[in-house]
């Protein structure tokens, strides 16, 4: 049947109304009706999407209740990485940040766009033609949760954007609960019998993460947007872009602010630390990022961090307690750890029972003995830690801690290298702690990304002598999993699965697997690049790996003297006899020979025949190396169309400029 115009109109303008009153109060925080005029237009709405069920639209107000539940999340691939900040604790740092940043941009002082740091959680919005196509958690940077159906329930996120967007619009921001929704919800909680929750971003986490949204719209969440994940035209400022977005219709702080050089950031990281208690929502710092764009395109980024920006975190909280115990744990490179067992105390948002105490050289220092009363301090989601003991409150006849000789798993011989503080378990994968730990960080989802084996699990494994090396887990069958606790047909059959997954991964994951000390995932990618294969690798001296980019003397020691072990080659040999195999570009040898084989690029400017990531991976496939700035150290700039600062900044340095049909002809020179 067909559906009268006056109908038509009805809903539209029932939908337009309600996105204007939810614009009002939770964008705006200007509310213009009542609670009960809202709930009455938008029963209306309801009524008439029921009776006409034609009608209904993903971006419909009535859609924000929550759909059905889900039984997991999908995994979201981020366009550009969600990378975290580097953190400022004290205010010399934030003039070394400053400093850097005059230099890298060659000028005497520079503007900042600064705002608050909140305590939340940071999410992804895909926007398609101005409608919410993905919603999707930071995850491990590259890799998120698609959260979608929850992120829809957050009436601070708009359905369908405000003004003209462009066609594709990412934006990045933080989901969190405002103090006073966390206040009523644990009073709910209380009336019901419930757990309380911990904080709001606890609150806003366990939310964001129900498999059933209608469970997340009961939860109230909001949202404040802080950038893009892809750049639009137009706008060349950080202080513009959240303009821009506000025009949008997404609630963006109202505490930004422009400042000048460093004593303007200072004075805003004093004016909202004096704020902080009376704010809405909670924050645990504040952010600063130069303001200029084109300045954030010539720092670039290093590592997993962005160069032009920086979290100045605000003073640890602080608590005093009780040292019961000092225990020492085992960890994954047979590091000694001393860790004070506390009696229990709130700070920094959780309840602390273990606090570590880093080492035997700073128990000494700082004289923790059993029976002391000692500041703690926690931020953020740092590790707690004893700061201090308080010596009026240290009862008579404690006795100073010692570490032990020997190894408190294993009994082997505990070592201790001169010119390091830590003190080592000398048994390897052999010791039974290193064992777990060195399970837990190879299965780990940036290493080889075994879901569903954890900790409980690699205990099991490990104390029942299932498991000793890696290597191990690719023989596990049924019939191994069955003698565990807990392990029921299917997750047995689901680890079996996620292990003979695994056996397809990237080089350079399965060098970062290996725990090799002091080699992370930057470090692995770039082994991966240089030597094309795990033998090169493995048969290379100190001498050769330090001819890796960012491989100095104490990287290259470790590399070597892992592979010179004999049981870390036989794990190694019986990974790969068990049907690891690497991925094409990861496996393939480089040709030294190449004219791009350890050589600095940087590209800038709109590429016509490749996207920039293809371009960026045929450089590093063929052992070359890309940089998001220009330095002397560079050795070619590829400038596309409408070349950056980047461009100039290589005629002033002399360095070799190439257009996109320049870097073709250097990759076909040796492409195979």
């Amino acid at each position: 049947m067909a559906i009268a115009p006056h109908i038509r109109a009805r809903v539209a303008e029932l939908r337009t109304s309600l996105d204007q009153h939810n614009y009002n109060y939770y964008v705006l925080d200007q509310p213009v009706i009542s609670d009960a005029e809202y709930d009455r237009l938008f029963r209306e709405l309801q009524q008439l999407e029921q009776e006409h069920p034609q009608l209904i639209s993903p971006e419909s107000p009535t859609q924000r209740v929550g759909a059905a539940p889900l039984t997991d999340f999908a995994q979201v691939r981020h366009r550009t990485p969600m990378l975290s900040l580097a953190n400022a604790f004290e205010n010399d740092e934030v003039v070394a940040f400053d400093r850097r940043v005059r230099e890298a941009l060659d000028t005497a002082a520079v503007e900042y766009a600064a705002e608050p740091k909140f305590d939340g959680l940071a999410v992804s919005l895909t926007y398609e033609k101005g409608l919410l196509t993905t919603g999707a958690t930071r995850g491990d940077g590259s890799t998120g949760e698609d959260v979608t159906a929850n992120l829809r329930t957050v009436r601070a996120i708009p359905l369908r954007l405000r003004a003209e967007p462009p066609d594709l619009l990412e934006v990045r921001g933080e989901v969190l609960m405002l103090k006073s929704e966390f206040r009523q919800l644990n009073a709910n909680q209380r009336e019901q019998g419930g757990k309380e929750f911990v904080n709001p971003r606890n609150a806003a986490a366990g939310a964001l993460r129900q498999l059933d949204p209608r469970i997340t719209a009961t939860r109230r969440l909001t949202f404040f947007a802080y950038g893009t994940g892809v750049p639009f035209a137009g706008v060349r400022k950080q202080s513009q872009l959240l303009d821009r977005l506000a025009r949008f219709g997404f609630a963006v702080t109202a505490e930004r602010k422009v400042v000048q050089g460093v004593d303007g950031l200072l004075d805003y990281y004093r004016a909202i630390g004096a704020r902080r208690e009376k704010l809405p929502f909670d924050i645990d710092g504040v952010v600063y990022k130069v303001n200029d764009l084109s300045g954030q395109n010539t720092l670039g980024f290093v590592s997993r961090a962005p160069r032009f920006a920086v979290a100045h975190k605000f003073a640890a909280e602080e608590a005093t307690t009780q040292v019961e115990g000092i225990d020492v744990q085992v960890g994954r490179t047979g590091a000694l750890t001393p860790v004070a067992r506390l009696k229990p105390v709130f700070v920094g948002g959780v309840t602390v029972v273990n606090a570590t105490l880093h080492n035997e050289d700073e128990v000494r220092r700082k004289d923790i003995r059993v029976g002391d009363t000692v500041v703690v301090r926690r931020a953020g989601d740092v590790i707690p830690e004893v700061v201090r003991m308080v010596a009026e409150k240290r009862p008579p006849h404690t006795q100073r801690f010692v570490l032990p000789q020997r190894c408190p798993v294993c009994g082997s011989e505990v070592r201790r290298a001169e010119d390091e503080a830590i003190a080592r378990c000398s048994a390897g994968l052999f010791c039974p702690a290193q064992r777990k730990q060195a399970l837990l960080h190879f299965a780990s989802r940036r290493a080889m990304d075994i879901d569903g084996l954890g900790e409980k699990l690699v205990e099991q494994l490990v104390d029942s002598q299932i498991v000793r090396t890696p290597a191990d887990l690719y023989g596990l069958g049924s019939a191994h999993l069955a003698q565990l606790e807990r392990m029921a047909e299917k997750s047995a059959a689901n680890l079996i699965a996620a292990i003979e997954k695994s056996k397809h991964t990237t080089l350079a994951r399965f060098i970062y697997a290996l725990g090799i000390r002091n080699v992370g995932e930057s470090t692995a990618q770039d082994l991966a690049r240089y030597f094309g294969g795990i033998d090169r690798l493995a048969a290379a001296d100190a001498v050769v790996l330090q001819q890796v980019p960012d491989v100095g003397p104490v990287v290259a020691q470790s590399i070597a003297g892992f592979f010179a072990e004999p049981h870390n080659r036989d794990v190694v040999r019986q990974l790969l006899a068990a049907g690891v195999k690497f991925t094409e570009t990861a496996s393939r040898q480089l040709d030294t020979a190449s004219p791009i084989f350890g050589k600095t690029f940087v590209l800038t400017g709109a590429l016509t025949h490749l996207t920039r990531d293809e371009a960026q991976q045929k450089i590093r496939d063929q052992g070359g190396k890309v940089s998001s700035s220009v330095s002397k150290k560079t050795d070619y700039v590829i400038a596309g169309a409408d070349p950056g600062s980047k461009f100039e900044r290589a005629r002033e340095l002399g360095v070799a400029l190439l257009d996109e049909a320049g870097l073709l002809k250097l990759l076909r020179s040796k492409e195979k």
